[in-house]
């Protein structure tokens, strides 16, 4: 199974969002206050790749934890 394409697109207001690649749906948007892009610069739009990449890799580490714990029960099966 092949792992969706995603793309960080910087939106009309300044926002940062997440799309899956040629798919015109936001999945997730960063904003940053006025004061806090005055004080990243260019720099917030690294910071929001790096706050969606978290997020995507803590979700991907939690679905591994959730298949090994699945794998590990033992079986309900009573003869």
């Amino acid at each position: 199974m092949s792992t969706p394409a995603f793309e960080l697109i910087i939106l009309e207001n300044g926002d940062i969002a997440l799309q899956r690649a040629g798919v015109d749906e936001t999945l997730v948007q960063v904003k940053f206050s006025s004061k806090i892009k005055d004080y990243l610069g260019e720099h917030h739009i690294e910071v929001a790749k790096q706050m969606i990449d978290s997020g995507i890799q803590a979700v991907i580490e939690w679905e591994q934890a959730a298949a090994q714990a699945e794998d590990q029960e033992p079986s309900k099966t009573v003869h």
